[in-house]
C-alpha cells in the first residue's frame, strides 16, 4: 500500500476533496494507495476535526515550537516518515500548509511533493495572486496542480483550470470560484501521478 501524507494549515478543503475522491473512485483498489496521515502546523486547523471524522491519523506540529525553520522541517519529516515503509510516504500533497519548506526538505521528497497555488503559473506566484490578476487587468485566473522544488511555485505543471473574470469581481468572489476548481483538478492531478508512477514500477 503506497500511503499518503496531506500537509493543512487551515479549513482543508482541498484535503477533503482529495480524501472524498480517493474514496468513491477507490484509489486502494486502482492504485494501492490511499491517505494514510494529515498533518498541520496549527492545532485550529478546522481541516484536522475533517480528517478525523474520515478516519484518517492527524497530528500537529506546531511550527512556532521550534527553534528554527529547519527544525521545524527536520521534525515534520520524521512525522511524515513514520506512515510508510520502508520509511518514507510514496506521495506528500501540501493542501493549503502555509509554510515555505527548506530546500534540504524538498530534496528529501523531490518527485513525491505536490502543491496547488490558485492562480496560472508562471503567472502571480506566492501571495495574494487574486488581487493581482484583477489589478493586471487579466481576463482569466485559474489555479496549478505542480511539483514542488526549491523555487517558490516553479515545479513541474502537472494540471491547470481556467476561471473566467468576470465584471465586478472582487479577490474574494474570485478565489471562491477558483477554489471549485481546485477541488477538481487536485485530485485528478493525483490519481494520474499514481498512475503514471504504478506504471513506471
Amino acid at each position: 500500500m503506497r500511503n499518503i501524507v496531506i500537509l493543512i494549515s487551515g479549513g482543508g478543503s482541498n484535503m477533503a476533496a482529495i480524501v472524498k475522491t480517493a474514496k468513491r473512485d477507490n484509489w486502494q483498489a486502482h492504485y494501492g494507495a490511499k491517505v494514510a496521515a494529515v498533518i498541520s502546523n496549527r492545532a485550529d486547523a478546522a481541516g484536522l476535526m475533517l480528517a478525523r471524522q474520515q478516519g484518517i491519523a492527524t497530528q500537529v506540529l506546531e511550527h512556532g515550537s521550534y527553534s528554527s525553520r529547519e527544525a521545524f522541517d527536520a521534525a515534520l519529516a520524521m512525522e511524515i516518515d513514520q506512515h510508510d515503509q520502508p520509511g518514507q510516504p510514496a506521495l506528500l500533497v501540501l493542501a493549503g500548509f502555509m509554510r515555505i519548506l527548506t530546500p534540504a526538505f524538498v530534496a528529501r521528497y523531490g518527485g513525491r511533493l505536490l502543491n496547488i497555488h490558485p492562480s496560472l503559473l508562471p503567472a502571480f506566484p506566492g501571495l495574494h495572486t487574486h488581487q493581482k490578476a484583477l489589478q493586471a487587468g487579466c481576463r482569466f485566473a485559474g489555479a496549478t496542480v505542480h511539483q514542488v522544488t526549491a523555487d517558490l511555485d516553479q515545479g513541474l505543471i502537472l494540471a491547470q483550470a481556467l476561471v473566467p473574470i468576470l465584471p465586478g469581481d472582487d479577490p474574494h468572489q474570485l478565489a471562491a470560484r477558483v477554489l471549485t476548481q481546485e477541488h477538481l483538478i487536485y485530485p485528478r492531478a493525483i490519481a494520474a501521478w499514481l498512475e503514471n508512477q504504478g506504471a513506471e514500477a
